[in-house]
């Protein structure tokens, strides 16, 4: 199953917990109503009994279709809403899953060995994904081994990892864990773990307001000490608590049975980014193998627990509703071979497997770092159009490639990256003119403006960064670092990435022109990036509210496809021939060719923000058009592979660097 597929099948499971939901609403709005005409009428019978006016809207005798409807919508008002306010909590994106669960940010520039290995583990595979890196989050007092994924999508994703996690596994164990939640991130499952939140928060609601209805009648009954209404309200608060608690439970089933399948898938998924079912195999046994598994002490692990890599909690209830398959039965799926024993092994030989497995890899590393760069790669049409197949499912050829490329980049620029302060300066670096003149015009802009420690941190990567362009000419190096520089850059104050995001624009358009280079990083920077600081507030701030800025659908498919055949050629019929070929892959023959003069950032930032409103079946279509573009003249250069990826990001599909990356096919 494929990236797109997957978003299908997610959408496919999202209709189905509506269509369930509804139904459980509906259920709690039957139960509910004969509930309340139960309570009223009994207080009905009681004042009647005391020779007072009965209240005719609740008598059991008056009970009827409005006072239902009533009740009804009331009910549904409060599970609703509970669900909207949770879903509204968690829309900060992952990190508040994270932090309820104690877990705490691990720095990128960490130096502590195993918290090291986890975030290089983690870089690898979203750089071979084509994505920034998600921040990393450590559940320090977790010592059961286990791992999740969250978030809306992939911009807000985080990852949160056990320290029994780092302790236990080995890096290729870690490796496949890290596997499993990356499908996790690119399959949609994120978002759907969200809606099952706020939806049993919904129905938990009802139990939470019978508790607090039974607190105060409670306190209320001592005061006044004989109210006569008291018992009916006691039985309307504990019959509050009976509904809730009960729909939790059934929603439980719900949850636990649309978890266990997207466990299978990640788990094959796993495989199929490392291509090593030792991986996660040999992760699953250790778990197997220890006496404190897989579980999970916070409070709220079990408001979580669908999310995680295994089991995180247990109980009566967990137990009829478990979230994970057998560790058993998901031991086999990817190890048919397995003996049936679990890794009971100690620190020691786990120590002696991973240091043999890093040697192993290291020469691995080693022949790939042999491979000559080249300016441009040869592909064919097929080619481009297959790897478009490749979004979501990173290969190990791929992430082996990344392995080698950082182990071949200079220390300083690495470490710049993977700190908020030297990541400014090295997205600025990235961006300074080869020109002397104007590159002074630049750096005397950041003087003024930027902090002193940036233009300084800026000033010493110049050298590295020249020295880089000689050694690559290919520039194969730039997405890499824009994606290791972007989790540093997340860590920034508000204040701080503003004056980031206008130093960075301003030197852009120190030269008073913005080439498809610098469009493309700042694109990829700000699609990631403005999200996080601005959200709601980023279209009123930036004049980005969609309705606004988009153009018709053909003109802004004409206008992405014009833009990818200027890149490819200077002459004008071959990019007239490679849009035609382009345009015919969407079957739209009669889209227009846009000229070089039509074309503009602006123009771009329009197109993109009508395109990311298609369906998932469009958006493939558009970027095996673009693929076909871009091979047209059976060549693809770093800046065609670049555009084409800052592209499939704006679309929020990332696209592995498989593309015009020499030895990564």
């Amino acid at each position: 199953m494929n990236f797109f597929e997957s978003q299908e099948r997610v959408r496919k499971n999202t209709s189905l917990l509506v269509l369930l939901f509804g139904l459980a609403v509906i259920a709690l709005v039957i139960v509910t109503n004969v509930l309340v005409m139960f309570v009223f009428g009994y207080i009905n019978n009681a004042q009647i009994s005391q020779g007072q006016a009965a209240i005719p809207a609740f008598s059991i005798a008056t009970f009827d279709w409005t006072t239902f409807a009533v009740v009804g919508l009331g009910v549904s008002a409060v599970i609703f809403l509970g669900s909207l306010y949770k879903m509204a909590t968690l829309s900060a994106g992952g990190k508040v899953v994270a932090e309820s669960l104690g877990g705490q940010l691990i720095p990128q520039n960490t130096k502590e060995p195993e918290q090291r290995k986890l975030l290089n583990v983690v870089e690898e595979m979203a750089i071979a994904s084509g994505t920034p890196a998600p921040p990393v989050y450590l559940l320090a007092k977790e010592q059961g081994i286990n791992a999740f994924a969250a978030g809306l999508t992939p911009r807000d994703a985080v990852i949160g990892v056990t320290r029994g996690a780092i302790e236990h596994l080995n890096r290729e164990q870690l490796q496949g864990v890290i596997a499993h939640e990356f499908s996790h991130i690119f399959n949609g499952d994120m978002r759907l773990n969200i809606r099952l939140m706020g939806a049993l928060h919904g129905i938990l609601i009802l139990g939470i307001l019978g508790y607090y209805l039974l607190y105060s009648s409670s306190f209320s009954g001592r005061r006044r000490g004989n109210d006569k209404g008291a018992a009916a309200i006691l039985a309307l608060a504990i019959g509050l608590m009976v509904i809730g608690y009960a729909g939790t439970f059934f929603g439980a089933l719900i949850k636990a049975s649309v978890s266990r399948q997207r466990e299978y898938l990640a788990d094959a998924s796993s495989v199929q980014f490392t291509r090593n079912p030792n991986g996660i195999a040999g992760a699953l046994k250790r778990i197997g193998g220890l006496s404190f598994g897989s579980k999970v002490e916070s409070p709220g692990a079990a408001e979580v627990s669908h999310a995680f890599f295994a089991q995180g909690v247990s109980g009566f209830m967990q137990g009829l509703a478990s979230t994970h398959p057998p560790l058993a039965k998901r031991i086999l799926r990817v190890d048919p071979h397995w003996d049936g024993k679990f890794d009971t092994t100690d620190q020691s030989e786990r120590s002696s497997h991973t240091s043999h497995a890093a040697n192993a890899q290291a020469s691995v590393q080693s022949a790939m770092s042999n491979k000559t760069a080249a300016v441009t790669t040869a592909v064919s049409v097929a080619q481009a159009v297959a790897a478009i197949s490749h979004i979501g499912q990173p290969q190990q050829q791929v992430i082996e490639h990344v392995q080698s490329l950082l182990d071949e980049l200079p220390r300083a620029i690495v470490d710049a990256a993977r700190e908020p302060y030297g990541a400014r300066a090295l997205i600025y670096g990235l961006v300074l003119d080869p020109d002397a003149e104007q590159r002074g015009q630049q750096l005397d802009q950041l003087l003024i403006h930027a902090d002193s420690d940036v233009y300084a941190l800026t000033l010493r990567l110049v050298v590295p960064l020249q020295e880089l362009d000689a050694r690559y000419p290919d520039k194969r190096y730039r997405l890499p670092l824009i994606n290791m520089a972007i989790p540093a850059l997340k860590q920034l104050s508000l204040s701080q990435y503003e004056s980031f995001r206008e130093n960075l624009l301003a030197l852009i358009a120190s030269d008073g022109k913005v080439d498809l280079i610098e469009w493309s990083l700042q694109k990829i920077l700000f699609n990631h990036l403005d999200q996080q600081f601005f959200q709601a507030s980023m279209a009123k701030v930036y004049g980005k509210a969609r309705g606004k800025t988009a153009m018709p659908d053909e003109q802004s498919l004409a206008m992405l496809l014009s833009v990818v055949a200027h890149v490819g050629t200077a002459d004008h019929a071959e990019q007239v021939a490679a849009f035609s070929q382009a345009a015919q892959e969407l079957q739209l023959r009669e889209l227009a060719f846009v000229t070089e003069e039509d074309i503009s950032g602006q123009g771009l930032d329009q197109a993109l923000a009508t395109l990311e409103q298609m369906p998932a079946a469009k958006k493939l279509n558009l970027l095996k058009a673009c693929a076909s573009c871009i091979a047209f003249d059976q060549q693809i250069a770093p800046l065609e592979a670049e555009l084409l990826r800052a592209f499939a990001g704006a679309l929020d599909w990332p696209l592995p660097p498989s593309i015009g990356w020499p030895g990564a096919d």
